[in-house]
């Protein structure tokens, strides 16, 4: 999964994508995740060619067992018997992420031998297969240059041991002059060379694109967390920041179905801030708005925020879904609230309930087994007992009675 990246690396990315992808160098973290998302790729070559080396080393000791003399094939085995193990070992140890400088001696060091083993065949064998082999010697450095994905510096050091074998032997050729030496080591120098070129170009463009791929990523990060929060504000109340009701009658539908599947029962709080239009008009809006937030505040700390939803209905109103509650969990829910609200003293000068901020709370409960239509009628039931509520007198709580004519009413402590 993709993980942001710090600001500062994808600042990184961006000047390098700027520049000329020649100049294109990783540095620090970005190396680090390049060689991190490129080992994986690179192991399983470096594990195949060596085990193909291996293989054909011993398949071609076999066919020159039957195609040559015994005598050069004797003077073959020791060192033809070099590569195998070596190569074996290389990809041994490359089946694994290890430590970057372990990794690289066990490479550079497999491959010098095995060069070497290459060009020791002919040598020992001596005449035509002298310098033939230290063709095959080079045209084996070449394939491991383009083949393996290193960095420059590794390149370089294989194309460089490579050309110096070559040159060394070629020196000690008795068929051979030193003039001849240097200009066939100079000829396949050229050609070293411009594999190296190649590899380095081959290298920069994988960089690129992975520095591509992390600016797109980077971006498509952006717009996830973009809309993430897009999606937020859509379901948030700007003013109190719980739920919107919008979002609550979403809410509320999935949770009716889940209900309804599980026969499980579910209660609803219609709260209603008392004579609010009169808070407004003798304090003003912004005193409104603040009264608001901290009754918001009041309602989403007096329920369980793992069960329980809260949302600003419009206005002073404010609903609250109890899943799983019954009639009188619901009651003492709506109570503590009410008590709560009460409690915090929030100025309403021009109250006709008390000089304090108070509610009123209409309850409407659905038990399991209870038939009803949809989540809209057990919302019309609590706006009733709300109804009720503001009809004797406010600041209490009314349970919703479908049984009865008349509505449970619990009285505010001071008129008991």
């Amino acid at each position: 999964m993709w993980r942001p990246l710090d600001p500062a690396i994808m600042a990184e990315v961006e000047r390098l994508l700027a520049s000329r992808t020649r100049n294109i160098r990783l540095k620090g973290e970005l190396e680090r995740l390049f060689q991190q998302r490129s080992w994986s790729r690179t192991a399983k070559i470096v594990r195949a060619w060596m085990t193909w080396v291996a293989l054909l080393d011993l398949l071609t000791l076999c066919l020159n067992a039957i195609l040559l003399p015994k005598a050069i094939v004797i003077s073959m085995l020791a060192p033809a018997s070099i590569l195998p193990p070596v190569a074996l070992a290389t990809a041994f140890v490359w089946r694994r992420p290890r430590a970057n400088c372990f990794q690289r001696l066990a490479l550079t060091a497999g491959l010098f031998l095995i060069l070497l083993s290459v060009a020791l065949v002919g040598v020992s064998a001596g005449g035509e297969f002298y310098e033939r082999h230290l063709n095959i010697m080079l045209f084996v450095a070449i394939t491991a240059i383009v083949i393996f994905a290193l960095p420059l510096s590794w390149t370089m050091t294989i194309a460089c041991y490579a050309l110096g074998v070559y040159l060394v032997l070629q020196l000690r050729n008795p068929n051979l002059s030193a003039g001849s030496a240097v200009a066939a080591t100079l000829f396949f120098a050229s050609g070293i060379i411009a594999t190296v070129v190649a590899r380095r170009t081959m290298t920069l463009l994988a960089q690129k694109t992975f520095l591509l791929e992390l600016r797109d990523q980077g971006r498509v990060a952006e717009l996830a967390d973009a809309n993430a929060r897009l999606e937020l504000l859509a379901k948030t109340d700007p003013l109190t920041g719980i739920a919107n009701r919008r979002w609550m009658m979403e809410t509320l539908n999935r949770l009716w179905s889940e209900r309804i599947n599980s026969g499980g029962g579910i209660a609803m709080l219609m709260c209603d801030v008392d004579d609010f239009k009169n808070l407004n008009d003798r304090l003003g809006h912004a005193e409104g708005d603040r009264s608001l937030v901290k009754v918001a505040g009041i309602i989403q700390s007096s329920v369980s925020r793992d069960r329980d939803h809260v949302a600003r209905y419009g206005g002073e109103e404010f609903l609250v879904v109890l899943p799983g509650a019954d009639e009188r969990e619901a009651l003492a829910i709506a109570e503590r609230i009410r008590k709560s609200v009460e409690a915090a003293s929030l100025p309403n000068p021009a109250s006709r309930v008390a000089p304090y901020v108070t509610l009123s709370i209409g309850v409407a409960a659905k038990a399991p087994g209870d038939d009803l239509n949809g989540p809209e009628v057990l919302q019309n039931q609590a706006d009733a007992a709300l109804y009720i509520a503001k009809q004797e007198g406010r600041n209490r709580v009314v349970l919703h009675k479908r049984d009865r004519r008349r509505a449970s009413i619990v009285k505010p402590s001071s008129e008991r």
